[in-house]
Parts: structure tokens; sequence; C-alpha cells
């Protein structure tokens, strides 16, 4: 989506002028990873309007393969905008999506897609809300990447107002979360999506289910993780300000995943997911925290895990 960040505090209704900028939690998590150096390509449908573009320029302004970026002549780009928020709260957000291009993916989008040459596919839970074809998109993909051989990454990414009932939202993202290696929900997700209160308990109903390892973000706190070797609590990261929490747990999937591709362990990759959602929570905008690896490399010797 094309995302418009208020310029001053208070109620969007009073707000007259705003920053133009990109927003989605895949978006999101392809950036980060690109300024990661990692090859990155990213699938998606925007309007042929001059919000696509806008889009399609700044995703390959940071690196991104957009080849399977398609311009739907028929639907619009869908549009958020996004209070500023104060005192570390979290901002109040409007969409207008209804119909857009992204919500009319298909299968037809990735006709042309082969896995070769890839390692890693990375899902949340947005796409399989939007609509029935985005949902086969989505369970295709997940398949198609284990028939493959790559790893693959699931964020729930819970947005209960875009589904048809609670029943539908969790048995849907608990199947896809069946066909991942690694899990990444928040507490609170976990704790919807399964029904049970703990960590360690949300941990093993993923674990049960053929996860390799499930990563749960607890907030300030850090982070637990759990595998069938080994489970505990990393410490999270303190900041002497929080600016805009949005983007905060796409900032934590970053450091998950790319850690995880770097060849370090659970631990450590729960560790960068802290370092960088830290990082991302002290700047406005959904990924102008995102690091390159200068500056992880930095962040990382100045808070090593304990």
């Amino acid at each position: 989506m094309s995302l418009f960040i208020a310029e001053t505090p208070g109620d969007l209704a009073e707000v007259e002028r705003f920053q133009r900028r990109i927003a989605g939690a895949d978006t999101n998590v392809a950036i980060g990873l690109a300024r990661l150096a990692f090859q990155v390509a990213w699938i998606s449908r925007v309007g042929d309007d001059s919000f696509g573009r806008f889009i399609r320029r700044t995703l390959e302004g940071e690196g991104l393969d957009c080849r399977h970026l398609r311009t739907d002549p028929d639907h619009p780009t869908g549009l958020v905008f996004k209070e500023r928020a104060e005192h570390g709260e979290d901002p109040k957000v409007e969409y207008l999506r209804r119909g857009s291009a992204a919500s009319h993916l298909g299968l037809d989008d990735v006709r042309d897609l082969t896995f070769q040459g890839v390692r890693h596919l990375h899902a949340t839970g947005l796409p399989p809300a939007l609509s029935p074809s985005t949902r086969e998109l989505a369970f295709h993909m997940l398949e198609q990447a284990r028939r493959a051989g790559l790893t693959i990454t699931f964020d729930p990414n819970l947005r209960p107002t875009l589904w048809d009932s609670e029943t539908d939202m969790r048995d849907t993202l608990n199947a896809l979360a069946a066909r991942a290696d690694w899990v990444l929900p928040g507490l609170a997700e976990g704790q919807r999506l399964t029904g049970l209160d703990s960590p360690h308990d949300i941990a093993g109903h993923y674990l049960d289910q053929g996860a390799t390892g499930v990563i749960i973000k607890l907030g300030p706190e850090g982070s637990y993780v759990r595998t069938q070797q080994d489970a505990g609590t990393v410490s999270g990261v303190s900041v002497a300000r929080v600016v805009d929490t949005v983007g905060a747990g796409d900032g934590f999937a970053v450091g998950v995943i790319s850690a995880l591709l770097d060849g370090l362990s659970p631990r450590h990759a729960a560790h960068r997911g802290n370092l960088i959602g830290a990082e991302q929570v002290q700047v406005v905008g959904d990924m102008e925290g995102l690091p390159d690896r200068a500056r992880l490399r930095d962040l990382e010797a100045a808070h090593p895990l304990a």
C-alpha cells in the first residue's frame, strides 16, 4: 500500500499535511532483508496509477527484484493513513484497500515462477485474509516451496477485521503455520490462535504440527524461543524513546530470517530480531529504521547476546 503519515499529532480529521511512504508487512520484511544484502524477490499487484508507480520505484530503489510485481489496469493501489502518535502509543490507522489490486492476486500471477536458486520463503497471514484468490495463492506458495526444499517462515500478522469469522481466521492461519519451518507469532496472536496461554505451550502446539522452531514476540521483554532441543527467553533491548510502534514485528522478522540464513543459532536469531525491532520503533515510518549490514554489526557489537 501507499502510506500517508500525518506530519502532526491529533485526529486524522484535523491533519492537513502528510508524508508519503510505503506500507505492508511483507514489503517491510523484503526491504529489511535487501538492506542486509540478501537478494529478495517480492510478489504482489499494484494499480496502474501514481501510487503503484511510487511503490515500484521505491522497492526497486531498495534493490528488490520486482519482476513478479504486476500492474493491474482494473483495480487501484491500496492506501493507508496513519496518525502521528505520541508517548510511544500505537498509532491509529485507516485503510482504503477494499477491492485493491493486491486483493486480486491469484495463481495466474505466479504461473512463470520457479524456485530455482531460491533458499527461503517468508509468508504472512495478510494475503489469505484479503480474498479467496489470495488465500489460494498463499497455500500454493507454501506447498510449492516445501516441494522445492526451501526453508519457510510464517508470521501470522493477525488482522481480525479482514476475516469473516474468528474460526475461519484461526483455522486458516494454523493450517498455513503447519506448512512452515519457523512460526513467528506475537504472544497475544499465539494465544488467540491456539487457545493456550504460555509461550512454552503455544510453541509446543506448533512444534507438534511439524515446525522446526517457534519464536514468540514478547514486546519490550524480548522473545521466547523453542525448538525440539532448546527453549528459553531472550531478553529485549531497551530504547530511550519509542516513536512509532508500527513495523516492529516486521523488523523482528527481518532479524530472525537474516540470522537463520546466516547460519546462526535460534537464540542468536531471536536476539537479532529483538535488536532490529528495537531500532524500528525509534523512527517514524514502517521500515525506515531497518538497518544495513554496517549498522547491524554496530548494534550486535553494542548489544551482544548474553
